[in-house]
């Protein structure tokens, strides 16, 4: 793992259109949404993407979701 933690984040969401999660850049925006059938779905996902999150650099998570690269205005 590498020695700088991973800032990213993923949110679970139910919604009127149903389950879906996000994953939020080190900033808390959106970068990727994806809707899910069902609940055990939407949390299988997410968990998955957690342990990514805690395994992967930044970088490298970027590369695996095909996330933008993050915006260094500011």
């Amino acid at each position: 793992m590498s020695a700088t933690a991973n800032r990213y984040a993923v949110d679970v969401r139910r919604g009127d259109e149903g389950w879906a999660v996000a994953i939020l850049d080190p900033a808390g925006r959106e970068v990727s949404v994806r809707a899910c059938r069902d609940e055990t779905e939407a949390l299988t996902y997410a968990s998955t993407v957690r342990q990514h999150i805690y395994w992967l650099s930044e970088d490298k998570l970027r590369e695996y979701y095909r996330l933008p690269e993050p915006d260094h205005e500011g």
